[in-house]
């Protein structure tokens, strides 16, 4: 571990001398890599520096005790030795931690899709529901969320839906909510107050920017059409709809959630783009270690991850076999508890993998 945070402290001196040069804001990408890696190896050398302190203190206590003739300055030694020695095996699982590097996906915005899965107008409304419980907790976090297209149906609930997120370490915090999210409980057209079982699909794809996905015109085909659902002004009235296919990979994306033709395929092009991002991410991941399949989760939208059990108050996330008896408030945005918890399963896991890798 020393000898990664002595890498780790000469790697800072060299990326304090990049973030001094004027010259840096002219590259935005590279402005942007170096300050990401400056903050971080910020926060190991603040670490690295409190270990050393406690290293050095313990040390000096020890000399005191061996040496000091006066028993009452030894048996202040005796106690600041206790202290210190009691600070450091948190201190080393802090470091640890911060030496897994972090992801550079972790700052980025994100596009959400929910999706109702088996039990038709009950799955429909709870994917209404899990829209809501996001969108709440984007805005305890200060984020900005838009609807990018949304199929409702008649109970008012969500076919299907698909918005962004964007704020702070928004992928960061809301990656591990892909998969399926079971829900158990009485919907309101059971007469007979039996408790249904439901499932919706979660995706949570990282926004790609134009200069990591480039998407050649050749290899795009644009269709326009009228937009079809309920109501609205301009549904089955005008050619506004776009239908984007990508024709190398076959991912289509229609989009008609605006009454411009121009600004829906705006938003398809978004779309399309965080979709080949994460096409791209899941080759890269499929190429790493076998090791790392023991983290959280895969991501996979085909994964059961949480039930949600209405009766009991209860939602349990199976990955990490977390229970919480308050879905109540975890259903109006209160995530903070079960993502934390997520997000330090994750790093263990990761910790756990490179230590298996460097063996």
């Amino acid at each position: 571990m020393i000898k990664k945070l002595e890498e780790l402290a000469k790697r800072y001196d060299v990326v304090n001398e990049m973030v001094q040069d004027p010259g840096l804001v002219k590259d935005p990408k590279k402005y942007k890599e170096v300050m990401r890696e400056h903050s971080y190896l910020t926060d190991v050398m603040t670490a690295y520096k409190e270990y050393r302190d406690v290293l050095q203190g313990i040390e000096d206590s020890q000399h005191l005790i061996t040496e000091e003739s006066d028993h009452d300055m030894k048996e202040m030694a005796r106690e600041e030795l206790k202290t210190l020695e009691g600070q450091l095996p948190e201190l080393e699982a802090k470091i640890k931690m911060l030496l897994i590097p972090p992801d550079p996906l972790e700052e980025k915005n994100i596009i959400m899709e929910i999706r109702g899965g088996t039990g038709g107008d009950e799955a429909s409304l709870f994917a209404a529901d899990l829209f809501r419980m996001y969108t709440r907790y984007a805005e305890t976090k200060g984020w900005k969320y838009e609807v990018m297209d949304a199929s409702e149906t008649e109970v008012g609930g969500y076919k299907e839906i698909s918005f962004s997120i964007s704020g702070k370490f928004v992928y960061g915090s809301l990656r591990w909510e892909a998969g399926v999210h079971r829900v158990q409980r009485v919907p309101e057209t059971e007469a007979q107050g039996r408790i249904h079982t439901s499932a919706v699909t979660v995706a949570v794809l990282p926004e790609a920017e134009e200069t990591e996905i480039e998407i050649r015109p050749e290899d795009l085909r644009v269709d326009v059409m009228r937009a079809g659902g309920p109501g609205g002004q301009c549904v089955n009235t005008t050619d506004s709809a776009v239908r984007l296919t990508h024709i190398p990979t076959g991912l289509v994306v229609i989009q008609q959630d605006e009454k411009s033709q121009i600004k829906n395929k705006a938003k398809a092009m978004r779309v399309l783009r965080a979709r080949l991002f994460e096409l791209e991410e899941s080759k890269k991941q499929a190429e790493r270690s076998a090791a790392r399949k023991s983290m959280v989760g895969s991501g996979d939208r085909s994964e059961r991850i949480r039930t949600y059990n209405f009766p009991q108050n209860r939602v349990t996330d199976h990955r990490i076999n977390l229970t919480l008896y308050k879905l109540d408030q975890f259903m109006q945005g209160n995530l903070d508890e079960m993502i934390e918890a997520l997000n330090i399963s994750a790093k263990e896991a990761a910790l756990k993998s490179s230590a298996v890798t460097e063996s």
